[in-house]
């Protein structure tokens, strides 16, 4: 049986070797213009080399990461990888891993050099060869990472579930999975799926979104959030001509490992949080997922999973949490603090994760 990541691997290859570089469709292009200002200053830094030769579907950096430990899965040539060695600092590290050694060898060549533009003594990142599916063989032990992320890489795995306990086995608990990914609003036909063009451009691979939550469910996380939700354009009439009327969108997830905390829905113990500022970018308020907004000074009620996503993570020290959970008072109704993206209307979990 053929492996689907040899054929990725070629498809990657061979686009990274071309005069060009191009891709087929507008699905993993994501331009300067979809980053915040903040990263768009420090992309401007990066060299033109490695800019050309990434693909992405998103942004998935999440803040405060200055002396962290972040791992990037399928980095390609390491623009995500040196926009985060900047943010996490001298004191912080990155380690990229990607199975196409065409991309990583653009990515290794800058590392002096991204170094020295930082005024770093040394480079704070490492790149692997290797399999997004297993962490292990690459060293990397069991919770020893702050936050991962990864950018349009994990619809390309045929083995997701794999991934998913993967990241969980690595991540410290209190730590973040925050991805950019291609999703769709049903399964994906078995002879697309396996189609080397379709996959290659991440849209063969793309996560049925209910799938998606029953698998994170199954390894743990029960409450995964949406933090952005755009449709997916594909610009390639005859592509299009085979996916039909399948809709592709572009998300990006936030998943905390708090196994002791997060349930499977909302519960309400009369918590309520309260942001205090200092978030770098959020002075005024901080977007916790596309439908939690907490403005400064201003007390939110919140259900159990959110207090804890915001109390026992890298954010508490921004928060102040009224209440615990000694009493409960049954569900929550985990109304919108902020209007939810046309693309999530109706929850289609139990959860905050719609």
């Amino acid at each position: 049986m053929t492996d689907l990541r040899e054929e990725v691997k070629q498809y990657y290859s061979k686009i990274t070797n071309e005069e060009e570089g191009q891709m087929k469709t507008n699905i993993c292009s994501c331009a300067a213009d979809c980053m915040p200002k903040p990263l768009r200053k420090i992309r401007k830094l990066i060299h033109p080399e490695i800019v050309k030769r990434f693909y992405g579907c998103g942004s998935p950096i999440p803040p405060l990461l200055e002396g962290l430990t972040v791992l990037d899965l399928g980095c390609g040539t390491g623009l995500d990888v040196y926009i985060l060695s900047k943010l996490v600092g001298p004191n912080g590290q990155v380690i990229g891993v990607d199975m196409n050694e065409d991309q990583l060898a653009i990515a290794r060549k800058y590392q002096k050099e991204m170094a020295e533009k930082y005024g770093y003594t040394h480079s704070n990142v490492s790149f692997h060869q290797g399999y997004i599916e297993d962490l292990k063989a690459l060293g990397i032990k069991d919770e020893s990472i702050d936050v991962v992320v990864s950018n349009c890489v994990i619809n390309l795995s045929p083995f997701k579930e794999s991934v998913f306990r993967e990241i969980w086995r690595v991540l410290k608990v209190g730590g973040e999975l925050y991805f950019s990914d291609i999703f769709s609003d049903r399964r994906v036909p078995k002879e697309l799926a396996e189609n080397p063009l379709l996959r290659g451009e991440c849209i063969g691979g793309a996560m049925y979104i209910e799938d998606f939550r029953r698998l994170m469910q199954k390894i743990g996380w029960l409450d995964i959030r949406y933090v952005s939700s755009s449709l997916a354009s594909i610009h390639n009439e005859a592509i299009e001509a085979l996916t039909g009327n399948i809709q592709f969108t572009s998300r990006t997830v936030r998943a905390m490992k708090i196994p002791d905390k997060i349930e499977d829905i909302c519960e309400q113990y009369g918590q309520v949080a309260i942001y205090r500022g200092g978030i770098e970018n959020s002075p005024h308020y901080f977007d916790l997922d596309d439908h939690h907004r907490f403005y400064k000074d201003l007390p939110l009620a919140v259900c159990g999973n959110s207090c804890a996503m915001v109390q026992d993570t890298r954010f508490s020290p921004y928060f102040d949490i009224i209440g615990d959970r000694s009493q409960h008072f049954g569900t929550f109704d985990c109304g919108s603090s902020k209007a939810p993206s046309s693309l999530d209307s109706a929850c289609s979990g139990g959860s905050c994760c719609c």
